[in-house]
């Protein structure tokens, strides 16, 4: 039985895209929502899930970092780098100079901003939940409208190209994760993925001691370990608490980054490994 795999719907999202470069043999299963596709991991309703985390234009996707944040249950399980190509989609009959709206995901929007500013400057940016999702709301709008996509989700829906390559940048990326019950096998090149906070910290380092981070840093630099990222998002429970999300090279199984681990879960109040995974290099 092929894998089932849930992605941010509707069909020809940039999400979708990414399940098939991971999987095309997999069924693939569209939900309205991050969470939605989560959920439906964590029920058993589709063996794995696909969501965006980072952009090389616009940074995090704060959505994925949050409920992995507050997830319990599921891991990352792999990394996928899709390229992401947007195009200016209209509908049939509009004409580039009456459009008022252009519809698209935030992120989209953002990558998009100095075209956008440029090109459309009286045009309103309208966030949609999805890339596709923008192109389905143009073809009902009561004015004239155009949705940042790919070409496939124009083709999908009946929508005409009138610009392609608009992102702000060449080489825009995108990278998504794979939610699973377990994570990966080690493969010799993994990295590993945790967050941590200080909120209630323990041992000789607590509360608002001066080189709180500097102490966790230091127990990975000490042992060899390399940070591919660092980010943090706020704890959401009290204004200047951050939770602070870490992306380590290794597995968590390695000798070295398990020693680590341990350490750091003496000094934080709260460690989470989000999983181990095969690396992979834009």
């Amino acid at each position: 039985m092929p894998k089932r795999l849930g992605y941010l719907a509707p069909p020809g999202t940039y999400t979708e895209e990414a399940t098939e470069r991971y999987d095309s043999e997999a069924v693939r299963v569209p939900y309205p929502t991050f969470r939605a596709v989560i959920d439906a991991v964590r029920s058993g309703e589709v063996d794995e899930g696909v969501t965006a985390i980072e952009n090389s234009l616009e940074g995090a996707v704060v959505d994925t970092l949050d409920l992995l944040i507050q997830e319990a249950t599921l891991h990352i399980k792999q990394e996928i780098m899709v390229p992401i190509l947007h195009c200016l989609l209209i509908k049939p009959g509009t004409k580039s100079e009456d459009i008022k709206a252009v519809y698209s995901h935030p992120q989209a929007l953002g990558q998009c901003r100095r075209y956008l500013e440029n090109s459309y400057p009286n045009a309103q940016p309208i966030a949609s939940l999805s890339t596709a999702a923008a192109v389905e709301q143009i073809q009902k709008s009561d004015v004239p409208a155009a949705a940042i996509a790919s070409k496939r989700a124009g083709d999908l829906y009946g929508a005409v190209v009138l610009a392609t390559d608009i992102q702000d940048q060449p080489g825009n990326t995108t990278r998504f994760v794979v939610w699973a019950k377990e994570d990966h096998a080690p493969t010799g090149d993994d990295k590993t993925s945790i967050c941590f906070d200080f909120d209630e910290a323990k041992g000789p380092l607590v509360g608002d001691t001066p080189g709180l981070l500097y102490s966790v840093i230091g127990e990975f630099a000490q042992r060899g370990i390399s940070m591919a990222k660092i980010e943090s998002r706020p704890t959401k429970r009290e204004m200047g608490r951050y939770v602070f999300l870490v992306d380590l090279l290794g597995h968590r199984e390695d000798a070295a980054l398990a020693e680590a681990l341990e350490s750091v879960r003496k000094v934080t109040s709260t460690l989470k490994v989000f999983g181990s995974y095969p690396r992979i290099t834009p």
